[in-house]
């Protein structure tokens, strides 16, 4: 049943290819070993005895081989070396050496035995044994030890090694984000997991895919991490995009661990671009921590523990003109200085300087437990916990400037448990019981916001558009307390609870089953404007006369904004049942039937205005909402060089909750807004500064004026749950789970020389998909030029729903591996990409995703090119190791990547586009494309570079113990030349159709830097 193919060194090799397909990994935390035994004759060897030994931690488990030849035992430890005993009384005993596991793979057996001889074993190793390691099924990569340690990862992130695969495209123009975006999926649809609990941005709110600000456990904690693209095994679920999952070291009988310091400053980074002089803010960071694992009782218990601090800097790199600054805006110096002047002497109100550096940090611990009770049960724990924070622009655009209170602390503290327990019950039954929680404390506090509490900013955010009157160019300049940061504040905890099980048939066939419940629980109080936001459209002579153009307002009847949070919870429920087996001695199928169901007592606060306009309630939840996903897989080997693989299935998950909680916290029951428009503040007539205007709502201790208080008009409107609300956000009642159809072919092929070659065509079919649209609208006409006209016949209103319209996406990848004897490695691989959606849903607030798109009609539903589509990607990783030291390892890495651009569109100007709808609905942005045009037609720039890592293995102390000294270098190909390496891209995803230059060089991407560092190991 378990073929012979060739030597286990090609099935190793395959393992260790970037992007190549490996086993199925996501969502597990083990690993598993099954196989057949056969007889000199060729007969099932039943009762043979199968022993497997952890060697480093001494656990063991043991099997028998059944009626047909087979045995299975999971629950394994990834990693090893692992001894494997097959223990015969009537045929020769052998034994297999280092054999490593890799995290989900099932590492198969074949073995022949031999008749008796005067050798009392015989003793193999696992390069030499047999192995069906080539028969995988789905695309995916993954990442062992080696290559964590080698990669030149500057973030020490694993997004610095999973790029490697080219179908996963890491945004590096982001900064300490680096959002994930697989095969042109928003990073919102991915899921991470580590050591079996989610570590997702479950709430949606962030862009780097984690719950908290920076990875959240240290890298020298992680022993393995896979990227899951297309797994068609049942027990994969939450993503749409791909699966990351990482799982951690443990302790073993010897005392091993590790630490490491390393540094970085504006002294070591590049100081031109394309022949501009760049002055960089002075900075420096340093990074410093450890590891170490070590046996409790020996044998039986054993822990791991690893600690990471950062302490850094949030760089601002945008100033005025002839400022020097990395990004300049068309912003003259004198035109700021004048706003400062105005700001303190008339607002009494000090705006702070021109931010350039701030500091941040970020600490990691992650504690790990391993308890061998006895040979058939295993109990493992982990505590993961992390505490970070950065400082960042809410308003960075190209043609936006903020001062230094506008800026805020994006912050994180994040608590994880996870319990799993692995047992053997009988030969051919095993259980993995998992349980987990996690609690995230989110918090995005202003500057102004010194006592850091919801509401307890002194200053509203004030907007002053100047217009350059040299180049005609506007920027708004931003002061006081953001107004989305005014009253923010976010917990939530998530509870897990796996039960699985899998049982081996004396006929082959493998069942696994399970259930599955993953609770959330959220409180989010977002309120914007609670401070009020202020805007003068008539730049700074209207800032200085006191008439803004607009005035928000927006909070809670009773004035305190945690009155308005949103508290909702649900749970989310699977079962499913999977069938393994082999057909013919070829063919591998994997046949298997996953349902995923929504339970939740959480209803939106019922708006009763809504509902006599409507004639439904805004209460809908996702109440007993489910989704049938059927898949199935399949391998199929050649002969011993190659297989094919594939499968299809259906997936769901990764849609990020903050969309479900708009509804729940914008209904217009919770909160009130008004606007400045309705008491005469915005036409001219009266000023701020007028004798007759109250200020409400102030702070103890500050002026009774603009920006510090509320004018009483609007202040009291809200106090009697009056004003022009925004507009509620509501569910479509006949909402249904998004789904994703995967399929999914591939080839692996090894030549004699080593080479290993492999492709996959992955075809993905959107259905119900997740969009907003407005629910109050109905077409009267169209106008002259081809564009609709809307009346807005019900309450304003945005609607979660699902588009009519589906998308497909296709990716066609190509990998290459090989090693040479003389310590050269070499991956290199290629992906072209095309994903389509209906809309990119890139925010986190219903208005938002509504119109930060293109479109000629806001209402359409029309598939197009994603915004994340990055067509066309090829990456290439080298290292080699030599010893120009007797005994010592000097490595060389080096990473490189060309890449096509991300798409945008070309539309009409926002000054036009209220025109061309006649404010029905009201958009703010430039988003509406020119008859006859697609969103996303036109092509970013491409990219190129090369990251470089160079480190050398030095003695240590003691005996076993080494140390290395390294430095790592981020786009060495801008330090070669300061015209490579350059990252172009358009600000967001929409630029005007006549702009001759709609791309910003992208300054922290595009700038070469070096760290340097130390690690010592034991």
């Amino acid at each position: 049943m378990f073929k012979k193919t060739k030597l286990n060194r090609i099935a190793i090799a395959v393992a260790m290819s970037v992007g190549m397909s490996t086993a199925a990994m996501a969502q597990e935390t083990s690993s598993s070993m099954e196989g057949n035994i056969t007889t000199p004759a060729g007969a099932p060897a039943t009762g043979t005895q199968i022993t497997v030994i952890h060697v480093p931690s001494g656990s063991t488990k043991t099997a028998t081989v059944n009626s047909s030849g087979s045995f299975s035992l999971s629950g394994l430890r990834v990693g090893g070396p692992y001894r494997v005993i097959v223990d015969s009384n009537e045929f020769q005993d052998t034994t297999v050496d280092e054999v490593f596991l890799s995290l989900g793979e099932t590492f198969n057996v074949g073995l022949q035995l031999e008749q008796s001889s005067n050798i009392e074993v015989i003793s193999v190793t696992a390069s030499q044994l047999s192995s069906t390691a080539l028969g995988q099924i789905g695309p995916s990569a993954t990442f062992d030890l080696a290559d964590l340690q080698k990669a030149p990862s500057i973030n020490r992130n694993i997004t610095d090694v999973i790029r490697m695969d080219p179908r996963v495209y890491v945004d590096e123009t982001r900064g300490d984000a680096n959002p994930v975006q697989c095969v042109g999926k928003s990073n919102r649809f991915n899921s991470l997991t580590v050591d079996g609990v989610k570590m997702n941005d479950s709430f949606g709110l962030g862009s780097s895919g984690y719950p908290t600000v920076r990875m959240p456990f240290s890298y020298d904690a992680i022993d393995q991490v896979s990227v899951e693209i297309a797994p068609f095994d049942v027990v994969y679920t939450g993503f749409t995009g791909c699966n990351i999952n990482a799982v951690t070291k443990s302790g073993t009988n010897e005392i091993h661990g590790g630490v490491f310091f390393d540094y970085g400053s504006d002294s070591f980074q590049g100081d031109s671009l394309e022949g501009d002089t760049i002055n960089s803010p002075a900075n420096s960071d340093k990074r410093y921590g450890f590891n170490v694992g070590f046996p409790i009782l020996q044998d039986k218990v054993f822990a791991f523990v690893s600690y990471e601090k950062y302490e850094g800097n949030s760089i601002f790199t945008r100033g005025t003109l002839g400022s020097g600054a990395i990004n300049e805006v068309e912003l003259r110096q004198e035109d700021l200085d004048e706003i400062i002047r105005i700001s303190n002497e008339l607002y009494q109100y000090d705006p702070g300087p021109v931010p350039t550096s701030l500091p941040e940090e970020d600490e990691k611990l992650l504690v790990k437990l391993d308890w061998n009770i006895n040979d058939d049960h295993r109990l493992s724990y982990t505590y993961t916990f992390n505490d970070g924070n950065f400082m960042n622009t809410s308003d960075g655009d190209a043609d936006e400037f903020e001062l230094l209170n506008h800026i805020y602390e994006v912050g994180s503290e994040l608590k994880s448990h996870q319990l799993s327990l692995y047992s053997d019950w009988t030969d051919n039954f095993s259980t993995e019981v998992r349980l987990s929680k996690l609690d995230v404390d989110n918090r995005q506090v202003s500057i102004e916001n010194a006592s850091g509490t919801v509401g307890g900013s002194n200053f509203g955010e004030m907007q002053i558009y100047v217009t350059n009157p040299d180049s005609g160019e506007e920027v708004v300049v931003y002061l006081g307390g953001d107004d989305s940061r005014q009253a923010n504040d976010l917990n939530y905890s998530v509870d897990g609870l796996i039960l699985r099980g899998k049982y081996l048939f004396d006929n082959d066939h493998t069942l696994t089953f399970g259930y599955e419940r993953e609770a959330l629980d959220v409180f989010n109080v977002f309120v914007q404007h609670t401070e009020t936001e202020m805007r003068f459209y008539g730049g700074i002579d209207a800032f200085e006369a006191g008439t803004p153009g607009a005035i928000y307002y927006n909070n809670a009847p009773s004035q305190d904004p945690n009155d308005a949070a949103a508290q909702w919870d649900y749970a989310i429920h699977s079962v499913y049942a999977q069938d393994e087996f082999y057909p013919t001695d070829d063919l591998k199928l994997k046949v298997g039937l996953r349902y995923d169901w929504y339970t939740t007592d959480s209803r939106p606060v019922e708006n009763p205005d809504f509902t006599d306009d409507y004639g439904f309630s805004n209460g809908t939840n996702l109440d007993g909402e489910g989704l049938l996903q059927p898949r199935i897989g399949f391998n199929y080997t050649l002969d011993d060089n190659t297989d094919l693989r594939g499968g299809i299935g259906i997936f769901s998950g990764g849609n990020p909750n903050v969309w479900f909680s708009n509804n729940f916290s914008n209904n217009n029951v919770l909160q009130f807004g008004v606007r400045g428009r309705d008491y005469g503040y915005t036409d001219g007539s009266r000023s701020l500064f007028d004798d007759d205007v109250v200020y409400s709502g102030l702070e103890d201790g500050v002026p009774a004026g603009p920006g510090y208080g509320i004018p009483s008009e609007l202040y009291d409107a809200v106090s009697a749950g009056q004003g022009s609300n925004n507009e509620i956000n509501y569910f479509d009642p006949s909402f249904k789970i998004p789904s994703e159809t995967k399929l999914s072919l591939g080839a692996t092929h090894v030549t004699e020389d080593d080479y290993v070659l492999q492709a996959d065509l992955l075809v993905s079919v959107t259905k119900d998909q997740a969009i907003v649209l407005r629910g109050d609208l109905e077409q009267t006409g169209t106008n002259d030029e081809g564009y609709p006209i809307y009346d807005s016949v019900r309450l304003p209103s945005f609607v979660l729903t699902n588009s009519s319209e589906d998308s497909t996406s296709y990716t066609i990848s190509f990998g290459l591996m090989k090693s040479w004897d003389n310590g050269i490695n070499l991956t290199t691989g290629y992906a072209y990409n095309h994903a389509e959606d209906v809309q990119p849903m890139t925010s986190s607030v219903a208005f938002s995703n509504y119109q930060y798109r293109a479109f000629t009609d806001p209402q359409e539903q029309v598939s197009s090119l994603s915004d994340y589509n990055i067509e066309h990607r090829f990456t290439a990783a080298l290292t080699y190791d030599v010893e120009f030291l007797d005994g010592y390892d000097t490595t060389f890495s080096v990473f490189g990547l060309i890449q096509s651009g991300r798409p945008y569109s070309r539309t009409v100007p926002r000054g036009e586009v209220n025109g061309i709808y006649g404010f029905n609905p009201y958009l703010d942005s430039n988003n509406v494309l020119p008859m006859g045009n697609e969103r996303n037609g036109e092509n970013g720039s491409w990219w190129n570079k090369l990251d470089v890592r160079v480190s050398q293995q030095l003695p240590g102390f003691m005996a076993d113990h080494s140390s290395n000294v390294f430095f790592v270098i981020d786009n060495f190909t801008n330090l070669l030349n300061d015209d490579w390496g350059i990252a172009e891209r358009v600000s967001f995803n929409t630029v005007d159709f006549d702009d001759t230059t709609p791309e910003n060089r992208q300054g922290d991407a595009s700038l070469w830097q070096m760290r340097i560092g130390f690690n010592y190991n034991f």
